[in-house]
């Protein structure tokens, strides 16, 4: 089969395209022709090593896909040949990932796409939309009628989060740019404050008077100085971005008004803690609430070109969507 592959950790240029051998699933596994996968940030950690990760080389490299079920084990009885399904969590922890014409997934991390979803729409959101989920319901205990701050809320996890946390019954407050402050606010944002704004911790405490139940940061600046002080009692700033960051950590704050801060990567996330995300996400797909702002698609063998562009911003906003039916542009000999 053909796939993008490394051989070796590194730059987006040890990334290859080409044939290698196909993969076969296990008892309690589902192998998947796959339709698109796309890129992540995390994919780019896990390629460079920034994020280490049992591996075995080659080495396909992607976390999501949609396709549609090829085969599946005698312990994997709820796939059949022919669903559409999906899954966010290849590419790490020993299993290969999804950059390839097919894939083995778990049947435990492998979800029905709803009948009627575009599934290129949804290979760009599962991941974002599962750590959203995850932020929110798993690592912030969001409530109803709790006040949410959604930091960076223009841009893919960002967006999911304000989503979800107007569903399930919140008042969303929203940093964006000044560019996405209309878009921020068609998902429901009850307010949004421009990030620059000199005035924005002011701003904020205005809109949120008795405090913000849930601050989430996506574009992880973790300022926790500024952040734990706009928190209402027992406020939680939710960490998910930002790795290389050292914020002062303002204890007094924290342990006199019971607040916290935690923080998660989608990677450590349990099989049932992803199941239960992509029932929220699956339910979405189905009423058509949950898209992608913005789709570029390219054929599967221009995996390095995304992963380059992914890390120099060239992509701003926009998700990556990599068909594996379209013609390749090269092929890496090997």
């Amino acid at each position: 089969m053909r796939a993008a592959y490394i051989e070796q950790l590194g730059a987006a240029d040890v990334i290859r395209y080409g044939e290698i051998a196909g993969p076969r699933p296990g008892p309690t596994d589902v192998l998947v022709d796959v339709l698109a996968t796309t890129v992540n940030p995390v994919d780019t950690f896990v390629r460079s090593g920034r994020y280490p990760t049992p591996m075995a080389f080659p080495f396909v490299v992607g976390r999501d896909l949609v396709g549609t079920v090829a085969e599946a084990g005698p312990g994997a009885p709820g796939f059949r040949a022919g669903d559409r399904v999906w899954c966010n969590s290849l590419g790490h922890g020993g299993r290969q990932g999804a950059a390839a014409e097919q894939a083995v997934v778990p049947a435990d991390r492998l979800y029905h796409l709803p009948v009627g979803a575009d599934p290129y729409a949804a290979v760009a959101v599962v991941h974002p939309a599962a750590t959203a989920h995850l932020a929110l319901f798993v690592h912030g205990r969001l409530r109803v009628g709790e006040t949410v701050l959604v930091a960076g809320a223009g841009g893919n996890v960002g967006s999911a989060l304000v989503t979800m946390a107007v569903r399930a019954g919140a008042r969303v407050l929203a940093t964006a740019g000044a560019r996405d402050a209309a878009y921020c606010a068609r998902l429901g944002a009850a307010e949004v404050f421009d990030y620059r704004d000199p005035d924005l911790t002011a701003k904020i405490r205005g809109a949120a008077p008795s405090g913000i139940d849930a601050y989430l940061d996506t574009a992880g600046v973790n300022d926790l100085e500024r952040t734990v002080g706009l928190l209402a009692h027992r406020g939680r700033v939710v960490l998910l971005a930002g790795a290389g960051t050292r914020p002062v950590l303002p204890a007094g704050a924290l342990y006199m008004n019971d607040r916290s801060v935690v923080g998660f990567v989608i990677s450590h996330a349990t099989p049932d803690e992803l199941a239960e995300a992509a029932a929220h996400i699956n339910d979405l797909l189905a009423r058509d609430a949950l898209r992608p702002r913005d789709i570029e698609v390219f054929p599967l063998s221009a995996a390095a070109d995304v992963h380059a562009g992914l890390e120099s911003g060239e992509l701003g906003g926009r998700r990556a969507v990599l068909r594996t039916d379209l013609a390749p542009v090269t092929e890496t000999p090997r």
